[in-house]
Order: structure tokens, then sequence, then C-alpha cells
């Protein structure tokens, strides 16, 4: 049985991707977030709230052990919370980790200049770049509460299509990325509706 590190498991992507994971696998998650006082256990016979900080190395590793995959959805200090969970991932022996970005960090959206808002993004991408992991990075639109999974994907150096995606659509994406270690490895997708 697969076993999935939710990292930011209080965020918006992680509540919806740990929906999807119970709802249409029989993955175990262990849902890491700073307090776990925000979160309701969706599941507890296959779901382990445990709580922590990505920049905490120690319990970050602990949290690791026995996992199978690792799934990020951050924000606030990007890159050093990329440098922990590369090294962390080290020294547990892990190497699937499905990374959050964000659309826009290579400037890959027509008619859109880059900002340095996405500064954070681009330099957290560029650590997991140069990793040893078996890596995806997802860099999706702004987020719809569409029901309807259908999404489109575009690589890395391609013009971004569109600028939304639904919930649901990035769920289905990370859920398929967490059972198939070999779809999108090493890769920087662009999604959108």
């Amino acid at each position: 049985m697969t076993r999935v590190l939710i990292l930011g498991a209080n965020g918006q992507v992680a509540r919806h991707a740990t929906a999807c994971f119970l709802e249409n696998t029989d993955v175990d998650l262990t849902l890491y977030l700073r307090h776990t006082s925000r979160l309701k256990n969706p599941d507890p016979k296959r779901a382990t709230i445990v709580e922590g900080n990505v920049l905490d190395r120690a319990a970050l590793i602990d949290a690791m052990k026995g996992q199978d995959v690792v799934f990020a959805s951050l924000a606030g200090e990007m890159a050093e919370q990329a440098q922990k969970i590369v090294a962390a991932m080290k020294e547990a022996s892990l190497k699937r980790l499905i990374f959050i970005s964000s659309m826009g960090i290579y400037g890959e959206v027509p008619g859109e200049k880059y900002r340095s808002v996405l500064d954070p993004y681009r330099d957290s991408a560029a650590i997991i770049e140069a990793s040893s992991l078996d890596y995806t990075i997802l860099r999706p639109g702004w987020f719809t509460n569409n029901p309807k999974v259908s999404y489109q994907i575009t690589q890395k150096g391609e013009p971004f299509h569109g600028h939304d995606i639904s919930l649901n659509s990035l769920s289905d994406l990370i859920v398929k990325l967490a059972l198939d270690p070999t779809l999108h490895v090493r890769s920087s997708i662009g999604v959108s509706q």
C-alpha cells in the first residue's frame, strides 16, 4: 500500500487532494501541519495527523519514515522549505516529491510579466530541480471550484495555456502522480483548464 506524506495539510490544495486520495484510492496519508488543532481528521483509519514545521529538520525526517511519496503544498519561506525537504528526503532515502509552485515562474504566461512576488516559487523550484529527487513540480493556474475534472499540461519552456484550474482537476493529477512513480518525473509542468 502506498503511503503519502502531505506537507501543509491544512492548505486549500492539500485539503482537496486529501479528499481525492480518500475517495478514490486506498492510500494511507500522513497529514503534516504546524497546528493540528486546525484540522479535523477526515478518516482516522487511513489518515494520521502530525504536528510539525517543515523547517524543523528532525520532525520532518521523522514524519518521512515509512513514506513512499511526499506531496508539498506550502507558502511562506519557500526556498528554505524546499532546501529542508530535499535534505530530509535524502536522509530518509525517499525519492518521489510532488511540489506545488505557481504559474509564471519561468515567464511562460503569455501577456504576463515576471514579478518579484514569484521569486520564492522560482527559487524553490530551482532548488528542487538541482536535486537528485524524482520530483514533479506543478505550476497551476488560478484555482476554481468547478467540479469538472479537465486539465491540460504544458512542459517547462512551453507557453502556459489558460489561467484557471479547478481544485478537483489539480487533485486528480496529484493522485495520479502519487500512484505512478514514473509519471512526469523530473518535470516542471504547467496545469490549467
